[in-house]
């Protein structure tokens, strides 16, 4: 009876075991919900339930004139509504009422579209400006997400030269935040910056814009593309362990066009071909290669418009998967859990 006993208690504590096991691996099934120039609604907020999405980023914005300019304008009025505080709380409210999990993902918008990791200073003065501009810029969002109960604060967004250059001000910032906003932290490093992120041990996620090159094919397989993957798994793997944290691709996602393997993050806008083929079967093999590993914890597409109905998917050469094949991939991904 003893025997019987013990062997019942240990089962029944394997059982609570897993079923927690379990539900802390619930994914993070994400989109990038982008900021437009009015208020959300229900009806928007539908098709991010349709493709069973549990989480959306929201991501209002800042802007900065040039590279080594250290002044970042935010909340404005002459902004687009959704990329501004009341904007961003406004979505937030919506996605919410809707059971939709949010990640709150200030990002910066440097004229003409220059690679914000290259963003650089010239003399230290500069550098105490951008500072002081940066630090109004984040805390300001990490009140608002804190106000709305946002459950993921994003930090930044690829500034890898604005963090080699000035460590101690983002271990300080790190610390401001911790002391406005109690959720859960990360960083959206780029794919080729994040092995280099000296903070990750004060955030809770890996944070990875996982545009990494997969495949050289203007129309890679799926199995081609799996392929792909694999040094690039075992590195997230490793950095994962090192840092004793999770991984979380704040952003990933390949455009319709040919060779969408081969540079993901290219968003030029004179590649015009369309090739639904290559960005279906990249996806795929993203979701059969990281979504089980123990490390990941899910991840957002990028991007996701609200206004649905206007978007003609299969005339669209760009990253969204509205109204492709696409959708259908991510939405039976979404629904495994």
């Amino acid at each position: 009876m003893a025997h019987t006993l013990k062997i019942f208690i240990i089962g029944l504590i394997g059982a609570v075991t897993l079923s927690c096991a379990q539900e802390q691996r619930k994914l993070i099934n994400g989109v990038s919900y982008v900021a437009a120039r009015n208020p959300t609604d229900n009806s928007e907020v539908k098709h991010v339930l349709d493709v069973n999405a549990n989480f959306a980023a929201v991501m209002p914005f800042g802007f900065i004139r040039s590279l080594d300019t250290p002044t970042i304008i935010h909340n404005t009025e002459r902004q687009w509504f959704g990329e501004t505080r009341a904007g961003a709380t406004q979505y937030i409210k919506v996605l919410k009422e809707n059971g939709i999990k949010v990640m709150v993902k200030p990002q910066i918008w440097i004229w003409r579209g220059e690679f914000t990791g290259f963003m650089k200073m010239k003399t230290e003065a500069d550098w105490k400006t951008l500072e002081d501009s940066y630090r109004s810029f984040i805390l300001e969002y990490a009140q608002m997400a804190a106000e709305t109960g946002a459950e993921i604060f994003c930090i930044g967004t690829e500034l890898e030269q604005f963090i080699v250059n000035r460590p101690d001000f983002w271990n300080g910032l790190i610390k401001e935040i911790k002391a406005i906003y109690s959720g859960k932290l990360t960083y959206a490093a780029n794919w080729d910056e994040y092995k280099r992120v000296p903070f990750w041990n004060q955030l809770d996620y890996v944070g990875v814009d996982a545009y990494f090159p997969i495949s050289e094919s203007k129309t890679p397989t799926v199995e081609e593309a799996k392929a792909g993957w694999q040094r690039w798994k075992e590195e997230l793997a490793s950095v994962s362990a090192a840092a004793g944290r999770p991984i979380l691709f704040t952003e990933y996602g390949y455009r319709s066009t040919d060779f969408s393997g081969k540079e993901p993050w290219d968003s030029d806008h004179t590649k015009t071909t369309v090739n639904l083929d290559a960005q279906t079967n990249t996806t795929q093999a993203l979701f059969e290669s990281v979504w089980s590993e123990s490390w990941f914890a899910g991840g957002f597409i990028w991007k996701w418009f609200t206004f649905d109905e206007r978007i003609k998917g299969t005339e669209d050469s760009q990253f969204t998967p509205q109204n492709k094949p696409v959708e259908k991939i991510i939405q039976l991904q979404y629904a495994k859990q």
